[in-house]
């Protein structure tokens, strides 16, 4: 074995990630902790001020309930993510959070984000939930909150969380490895927050060649959260609902902006609008179908089935917005200087967030005021803060949650002392940043009460320890053992490198559980076979090797993706039914059906190693 030093760190709640969930955690927590003479410490594995799906930046905050205007209730915001989600949600959980958001908000502004204001000082909407910002910055702003309130002496970079720690079925910490030195951590705490984001790269993105990694979510998201609890043997929920989100083609750029802003169409390639064109196709998926605004998922399906009918390419067609809203400007000189404005905002918009876009409109020669851009669905994602749900089942709050859906701790995890936020927690999407954040701070309220209530110190066997160690280690161990075997290190009989390993997991996934090659169309037939294919590689992961700490990151994370994989094709298999066209299709099952309106939960036994898959009721409280 390669000589790492074990580095061991007590504390009393452990917030592993550095998105905008574990920065909120981080915020709270530490307020809590310092009242109750406690401990923090944040584990993540990049740096914060760049960590998570806000590292590039976001040009408007996507959850701004507005309470306080009258304009907006919570129940308001709990009808919207019902109906988004095809009926399918905890709406204790999205209550909580959407009554908690516009604090975190405000928060935001108090630190420093520029948010828009209109001539009378007001926000300025992108829609009825969204807000436009400048946000370049926005995770740079958020991350120096966390920072000052836990101090950097509480804070460890560049150290990737690999294990849970798990002892006669509580959490009392886990292990990871740091990415720059050779050190093996284990750090023991009496509550664990999991805050480690979602899942991209599971499925074969549609970018390739030189644009292989670009993806709409962020490419360093990996699946940590869900490998995390299910490890840990914690119950899981949604993890059918992966998200297909439309962006604008090959560079991923965001389209919230031109539809809510700019109020564009988007057009197939003869001109039709297939919102317009299709629109009996939403009769099939009532009643949500036929709700205001369309779910996301049927608007997307709406769109795939004119692609499929070889009517594409799609278009945004933001020269039409543009004229139309530079014409509603009559005076010539005040026409131009709209026009001007119009177009610096379309293209900040990309440079707020995605700043490859920008780049592929000036490379082919695009000027969104002169003509129209592609669009195209994304491959799938596991993300549980925007349009998709997958994550953990955690405990509600103690004054919303029915009974069945509350058991001591908010956001707790059927685990004890595992607590979930994000894109960790499930059933609860449409939070996205700012409702991330809030989750984070109810998450870490509930963690300090937690470690409050449970003061013992946390024990874990050491032997088992340093099984973990060896066995996180292993692909360096196999490297430096085999890699004369071969002239080429990335061919050699004993030994698979990650990026070899990724492929063969996003084939499987592309070509079996509905990814872009099928139309996002699978079946029991392709799903079982997925399955036993899932089970090979499986096998071949402890196979994998690692030159460097960066390839050992990367086994890792391959590892992670492929336990996401799997609890997503066994979920959609136990789900007999299409109730997401759009994000999947089951042709084999291809609607909706009355005995599937509930949760579709899995678990893995750590005892036995066998999974159990579980109904649960959806319990409306609105």
């Amino acid at each position: 074995m390669a000589k790492f030093e074990t580095v061991e760190v007590n504390t009393d709640v452990l917030i592993c990630g550095g998105g905008m969930a574990a920065c909120g955690a981080a915020v709270e927590a530490a307020y809590w902790a310092k009242k109750n003479n406690l401990k923090v410490t944040l584990v993540d594995k990049a740096a914060m001020d760049r960590s998570g799906a806000v590292a590039m930046g976001l040009s408007a905050i996507n959850q701004y309930v507005d309470v306080n205007s009258g304009k907006n209730t919570v129940k308001d915001y709990v009808d919207y993510v019902r109906n988004d989600l095809m009926g399918i949600t905890r709406e204790d959980l999205v209550a909580n959070i959407a009554r908690h958001v516009d604090s975190t908000v405000h928060l935001f502004e108090k630190w420093g984000l520029p948010i828009w204001k209109d001539a009378d000082g007001n926000y300025v909407h992108e829609g009825r939930w969204q807000l436009m910002i400048n946000g370049e910055s926005y995770k740079v702003v958020v991350a120096e909150a966390a920072k000052n309130a836990l101090g950097m002496d509480n804070i460890y970079e560049r150290v990737f969380i690999t294990e849970p720690l798990v002892e006669n079925g509580k959490c009392v910490g886990a292990v990871g490895f740091s990415t720059r030195e050779n050190k093996f951590y284990v750090f023991r705490a009496k509550a664990t927050i999991a805050a480690m984001g979602g899942a991209v790269h599971v499925f074969k993105p549609r970018s390739s060649g030189e644009g292989l990694g670009r993806s709409w979510y962020p490419p360093f998201n990996s699946g940590a959260s869900a490998y995390f609890t299910i490890k840990g043997g914690a119950e899981m929920t949604c993890q059918e609902v992966r998200f297909i989100p439309v962006r604008f083609k090959d560079a991923y750029g965001p389209v919230g902006a031109w539809f809510l802003l700019f109020k564009s169409r988007a057009t197939n390639g003869i001109g039709e609008n297939y919102m317009e064109t299709r629109r009996s196709e939403l009769e099939n998926w009532k009643p949500y179908g036929l709700v205001k605004p369309v779910p996301a998922n049927l608007r997307n399906w709406l769109m795939m089935l004119d692609v499929m009918e070889g009517k594409g390419p799609i278009y945004m067609r933001t020269e039409e917005a543009i004229e139309k809203l530079s014409s509603a400007v009559t005076d010539d000189k005040e026409r131009k200087k709209k026009l001007r404005e119009l177009e610096s905002e379309a293209w900040e918009d990309f440079l707020d967030m995605t700043i490859s876009q920008a780049i592929l409109w000036a490379a082919t020669n695009t000027a969104p005021e002169e003509k129209p851009s592609e669009i195209a669905a994304c491959e799938p994602y596991f993300i549980g803060s925007h349009s998709g749900a997958s994550g953990a089942w955690i405990s509600g709050p103690e004054d919303l949650a029915p009974k069945d859906y509350f058991w001591g701790y908010a956001n707790m995890c059927t685990v004890d002392g595992m607590f979930a936020a994000g894109d960790g927690s499930g059933a609860s999407s449409h939070k996205f940043s700012s409702g991330s954040h809030a989750e984070g701070r109810i998450a870490a309220k509930a963690a300090v009460a937690y470690a409050v209530d449970h003061p013992d110190e946390p024990k874990f066997d050491a032997g088992k320890i340093e099984e973990l160690k060896k066995r996180i280690l292993l692909p360096l161990d196999l490297y430096e053992q085999h890699k004369n075997a071969s002239s080429d290190p990335n061919i050699n009989p004993n030994f698979m490198k990650p990026k070899m390993y990724m492929f063969r997991l996003q084939k499987i996934m592309d070509e079996y559980a509905g990814g872009v090659s099928t139309n996002f169309t699978t079946s029991k037939a392709l799903l079982e076979k997925g399955l036993e294919l899932i089970a090979f590689l499986h096998e071949d992961s402890e196979k994998l090797a690692a030159e460097n700490l960066h390839e050992l990151l990367r086994c890792w994370e391959n590892i992670h993706r492929t336990w996401q994989a799997e609890a997503h094709v066994r979920t959609v298999l136990f789900r007999e039914e299409t109730r997401w066209p759009g994000y999947y299709f089951r042709a084999d099952t291809p609607s909706m059906k009355d005995d599937w309106n509930c949760f579709a939960n899995c678990k893995w036994d750590p005892n036995t190693g066998k999974w159990e898959m579980i109904k649960r009721e959806v319990e409306y409280i609105y």
